[in-house]
């Protein structure tokens, strides 16, 4: 018995309420005089979609199919007589005479209610079994033809009976007793049912069994067999009952707040499962619909069913379930043996990069190359390419271009400031908070594993005491090993060598030199005052426009200015603090535009100054009027630059004194040049005592600048020379290299942005070594118009090019 004896009870006293003279708990005698009544042979048949009605028994019944409204409209207003069977398919809506169990209840209306919610509910009292013949009508509802049944008799005053009644009695008291859902008021209604006949009717319709087996027992004419039926049936709850009890008992004896927990979860686990199943079924179910598109390998299938396997398994409170799901979701979400189709349109590829980049010829023709072979070969390893430079030259601009025109996805990684080993290979998952490297994280965003994967400022890249992350990108970084790329949450290997890693860096001496080796380099050199003015008109100013809202007929800008803004407002190789400027230029115009002011369409000269300020004129060569100035040639971080080598002799006892915050290297530098014109003063025709007598002082400017290497040494040899011989030196000359002790000059790096920055200071020769021809022979001619270069081996080759026999006038 379930909570029908709960609502059982309920609908009785309603009964009782709404008709104080129905009386439901009925007699004997009652029940005979019901039995022996005379009823319609023809009754509209009234079907019950979830219940039973047996004699004698009182339910109400909400009618909400529109059939079932208009039987019991018509019935009410007659005799109040209808049919009432249960359908053998509970969710079939509108049930035909087949559909139809053959025995039924003749029953009687006792009350229609009509309920808010526009429903009606009709009480209804059973009266006697009949068997259904054949219909009479089907529409508007049903009506048949039926023949009344009668029960078989048996004497309930003998011994047998007294025992089977009181057994049931007892049985059905003891379920409401131990059943939690059943009200202790129940009981009273069983007590005071004094005809046995109606006890089992009674019990019948309010026990804990389905339609079906309810059925059963009402088709059932004898009735110590019904009996029989009846007490099996309670036996058996009984027992039920007393199980779940004793198992109850048990539980609550040991249970503990995480069991208690667990057991509502349980509780909430079977509600879901009636709503539609479990979370947790959801999630291994939906896992396994994704798992079916992958393409991946029998290694990687087979780890991940094993790892699903797992999960079926975990209970989904605990936090090693979510650990396990994200770890399932990563395997799912990887690119395994997905790759983008490439394009081999070389025009197009060639087009886009022109487009996007103004110059870098040497980067575009490497790039054209590698799609060749891609185009001929159909299939190769990614080259690890490094492109190198000053800030601001285009080189992570350049990965984006790469990708469009390869029809490649486009990812970028930026490693500035990242020390931890973690960071690139990923934490082992059995640590809380672990995720997955930013390699394998950038590959699941690209959704493809063959992107174009940008490794921004390579040469950034820390180390602390959580490993060293350049040491990890060597396996990431070279071609022969990152086909099996291990990452240490995935657990398994990757394939990175259809990724083309590009990586970029502003200075080579800050990779780890086995890093650098795996990569191939490419250097990106600054641009030329007429490269950036291109660029300016190309690319800065129509950007700029467009992102300030307004067109190009309200800004233009002519060449000279265009040229003044570059030489004069700029200081770098590359175009990020041009494209500053000019995005000021065009928010003053904006202004201009929004406060209906006056303005010239065409920024002149004064323009800039009125806009910008005054601009900082470039450092340029000065004269050669006073002994001892000699023009050097310097790499910065922003490009080339020019820098002044001043010395000076004054009476002492041979002291050397630097200054201009140099570094070791150039102190260094500066002691091996006056060395090396002591042990060779023959050349310049002077005495050792003037040495000896003389103090001696070394000065770069601009003495906030921290200053090192050994480019100039030769600049260092010459000024000294010039000081001690008070002979000047050359005009718009200026020189780099390094200096040995034995005499030779060694050659340098950063020659282009040497060259750039002395045609921006108006030199007219440079000394170099004689190693460095090939780089000059790399650079455009166009860089190289105006310049002669002198190529030497010694030292006294770079005094006799760089000091005349002229004497400077003394102040």
């Amino acid at each position: 018995m379930n909570d029908f004896f709960d609502k059982a009870l309920i609908q009785l006293t309603d009964a009782l309420e709404t008709d104080a003279e129905f009386i439901p708990l009925i007699t004997a005698e009652e029940e005979e005089t019901m039995n022996n009544a005379s009823y319609p042979e023809i009754l509209p048949i009234l079907p019950l979609r979830n219940n039973v009605l047996f004699p004698g028994v009182v339910i109400p019944i909400t009618v909400g199919r529109d059939k079932s409204i208009k039987l019991i409209q018509e019935a009410n207003k007659g005799n109040k007589i209808i049919g009432v069977v249960s359908q053998k398919d509970q969710e079939e809506e509108s049930p035909e005479f087949n559909d139809l169990n053959t025995i039924g209840t003749v029953a009687q209306i006792v009350r229609l209610l009509k309920m808010p919610d526009g429903s009606s509910t009709v009480i209804i009292q059973g009266k006697r079994r009949f068997e259904l013949v054949e219909p009479t009508q089907s529409e508007p509802y049903i009506k048949a033809k039926v023949n009344y049944l009668t029960e078989t008799k048996v004497d309930f005053k003998s011994k047998e009976m007294e025992v089977m009644i009181t057994s049931i009695k007892d049985l059905s008291l003891q379920i409401i007793q131990e059943s939690p859902n059943i009200p202790s008021e129940a009981s009273f209604a069983i007590k005071n049912i004094d005809s046995p006949s109606f006890l089992i009717n009674f019990i019948c319709s309010n026990m804990n069994a389905d339609v079906p087996k309810k059925q059963g027992m009402l088709n059932e004419l004898d009735t110590k067999k019904r009996i029989m039926l009846v007490l099996e049936h309670l036996n058996l709850e009984v027992q039920m009952l007393q199980m779940r009890n004793e198992i109850q008992s048990k539980v609550r004896k040991d249970m503990d707040r995480q069991q208690r927990e667990y057991f509502l979860h349980q509780q909430i686990r079977t509600i879901q499962d009636e709503l539609g199943g479990s979370p947790h079924e959801m999630d291994v179910e939906e896992l396994q619909d994704r798992s079916r598109k992958k393409k991946w390998d029998d290694k990687t299938e087979k780890l991940f069913f094993k790892e699903l396997d797992k999960l079926k398994r975990m209970n989904p409170q605990g936090a090693e379930y979510t650990v396990q799901l994200n770890y399932l979701d990563l395997l799912l979400d990887l690119p395994w043996g997905v790759y983008t189709k490439d394009v081999h349109d070389l025009k197009r590829a060639q087009t886009i990069l022109e487009r996007d980049h103004y110059g870098l010829a040497k980067v575009k023709e490497r790039i054209l190359e590698y799609l060749s072979v891609l185009k001929l070969k159909g299939n190769m390893k990614a080259p690890i390419l490094c492109f190198y430079g000053p800030p601001g030259v285009g080189k992570t601009s350049l990965g984006k271009s790469i990708a469009e025109a390869m029809g490649r996805k486009y990812v970028r990684m930026s490693l500035g400031g990242v020390h931890d080993e973690s960071e690139i290979r990923g934490h082992r998952k059995t640590y809380i908070g672990a995720m997955p490297g930013r390699i394998v994280q950038n590959l699941k965003k690209a959704e493809a594993a063959n992107p174009v994967f940008v490794l921004d400022e390579v040469d950034k890249l820390g180390r602390s005491n959580h490993g060293d992350p350049s040491s990890a990108l060597l396996e990431v970084l070279d071609p022969e090993q990152n086909s099996s790329f291990y990452d240490n949450y995935v657990e398994t290997e990757f394939d990175l060598s259809k990724v083309m890693f590009i990586a970029t860096a502003n200075s080579l001496s800050e990779i780890q030199g086995p890093l650098r080796d795996r990569m191939e380099l490419i250097e990106v050199n600054g641009y030329t005052i007429e490269e950036k003015i291109e660029i300016a008109k190309r690319h800065l100013f129509p950007k700029q426009i467009a992102e300030h809202g307004i067109t190009k007929k309200d800004i233009s800008i002519d060449k000279k200015a265009l040229e003044r803004l570059v030489e004069e407002y700029t200081n770098e190789s590359g175009v990020r603090g041009l494209d500053k400027m000019v995005a000021k230029l065009v928010r003053n115009r904006a202004r201009q535009i929004a406060m209906e002011e006056a303005y010239e369409v065409k920024i002149s000269e004064a323009d800039l100054k009125q806009v910008l300020g005054p601009g900082r004129s470039k450092t340029k060569y000065g004269n050669n009027d006073v002994a001892g100035v000699v023009t050097g040639l310097a790499w910065t971080s922003v490009g080339g630059d020019i820098l002044f080598i001043e010395s000076s002799i004054t009476q002492g006892k041979g002291k050397l004194t630097l200054t201009g915050n140099l570094g070791d290297v150039m102190k260094e530098s500066a002691v091996i040049a006056l060395e090396f014109l002591k042990a060779h003063s023959h050349w310049l025709d002077l005495q050792q005592d003037v040495f000896d007598n003389s103090n001696v002082h070394i000065h770069v400017p601009e003495g906030a600048t921290p200053k090192d290497g050994p480019s100039a040494g030769i600049t260092m040899l010459t000024a000294l020379a010039s000081s001690f011989t008070q002979r000047k030196v050359k005009k718009n000359i200026a020189m780099t290299g390094e200096i040995t002790l034995r005499g030779e000059v060694l050659p340098v790096g950063g020659i282009k942005e040497k060259i750039l920055a002395a045609k921006r200071a108006k030199i007219k020769e440079i000394i170099l070594c004689e190693k460095n021809r090939q780089d000059i022979e790399e650079i455009e001619q166009e860089y190289l118009k105006g310049l002669t270069f002198h190529f030497v081996t010694e030292m006294k080759e770079v005094l006799d090019i760089a000091l005349t026999q002229e004497k400077a006038k003394k102040n």
